[in-house]
């Protein structure tokens, strides 16, 4: 099995990575970070003739090897009680590979997969922070992707998120779950 480990910070070693580190520090995985490539917004045009047209950035580069994972972990700090706005362009777009004949498969390809998500948030993370979990728990049934969990931290200011015992305590019962698996070399 792969893991595949899909960054939507803006912070380089912002709370949300340093929680995402906790678990995967030494495990093989490929790390994406969202904001090393450029997404443009998703333009609709499912009802357009011709359908959704080819966009000239490096969202399909992203797609191309995530689908190559068992397992995706999404890390994205808590924004205004949401996903990042770089993780909402990322998924956004995924209305787009549905209709994309390069991707015919796109969402029985997905449905083989597993998801956890780990946010972490300054603001009462752990009753703010849940819609955002909802949100992701609607997105992986609507793609059939099975969640396997998440994790909520708390945390503002750099390493904040080494306080949180909680959140330190999930991330390690998970860091020995994905330690269980077989895993294929990155």
């Amino acid at each position: 099995m792969t893991i595949g480990v899909i960054y939507g910070g803006s912070r380089e070693n912002g709370n949300t990575e340093v929680l995402t580190e906790q678990i995967i520090h030494d495990i093989p995985v490929e790390r994406i970070y969202l904001s090393e490539f450029e997404i443009k917004p998703i333009e609709d045009q499912r009802h357009v003739v011709g359908g959704f047209q080819n966009v000239n950035d490096d969202y399909n580069s992203i797609i191309d090897r995530i689908i190559t994972h068992d397992i995706l972990i999404f890390s994205t700090p808590i924004y205004w009680y949401s996903m990042s706005g770089t993780m909402k362009l990322f998924i956004d777009r995924w209305s787009q590979t549905l209709k994309d004949k390069r991707y015919a498969n796109f969402k029985d390809v997905m449905s083989s997969k597993i998801a956890y998500v780990i946010a972490v948030g300054g603001d009462e993370p752990f009753l703010k922070g849940i819609p955002l979990i909802q949100q992701f728990q609607y997105i992986f049934e609507f793609i059939g992707i099975t969640f396997g969990g998440y994790i909520l931290g708390s945390g503002n200011k750099p390493n904040d998120v080494l306080r949180d015992e909680q959140a330190l305590a999930i991330a390690c019962q998970l860091r020995k779950t994905l330690k269980l698996l077989p895993t294929d070399n990155i």
